[in-house]
């Protein structure tokens, strides 16, 4: 890619941002439109129905997600019936998650949300790759002045608080 002049770089980054834009957004608005759940709920839904009865621990890190974030997700999935949680036997602290009948069958015929599609390809990446799109991504909130927005949920207005910084604010001043 050296040899290809930066005016052009430039124009084809903005165009791959523009294309994920789309295809996040589009995705989006197709799972809320077949499921009536947002992005991230048909997201805990799939992953439920593949992982469960999870701890909603293990729900969060599955996600990539806070626990405090997951939980909201959670009430909501609870209040209209999709899953059910309940205490451990052994341990009252541990908190399992599970998918209702209903929550099973919306999943069956749920589009994959944009969020997991993006985590699932990620997780297949070599280490190299993925730190090259982890380096400029991260490069990217610097330019856009955005690196301390606290991050939206894909389709819906939720926030993955409280954040855990990955570096200090200094250093990454320092690198930037």
């Amino acid at each position: 890619m050296a040899d290809v002049p930066a005016d052009i770089m430039v124009a084809e980054i903005l165009d791959n941002i523009r294309r994920v834009f789309q295809v996040v957004n589009e995705q989006s608005k197709e799972v809320e439109r077949e499921t009536g759940l947002t992005g991230p709920q048909a997201w805990a839904v799939k992953v439920i129905a593949k992982h469960g009865p999870v701890r909603v621990s293990d729900l969060a890190r599955l996600m990539y997600l806070h626990p405090a974030t997951v939980g909201g997700i959670l009430d909501r999935l609870e209040k209209r019936g999709m899953i059910v949680r309940t205490r451990s036997s052994e341990d009252r602290r541990v908190v399992e998650v599970n998918l209702t009948d209903d929550g099973r069958t919306l999943m069956e015929h749920s589009p994959e949300s944009a969020s997991n599609k993006i985590a699932r390809g990620l997780e297949t990446l070599h280490p190299a790759e993925l730190s090259t799109i982890h380096q400029g991504l991260d490069r990217l909130t610097v330019i856009l002045d955005a690196r301390e927005l606290p991050p939206k949920l894909i389709g819906t207005t939720e926030v993955n608080l409280p954040k855990t910084p990955t570096r200090s604010k200094a250093s990454a001043k320092e690198q930037h």
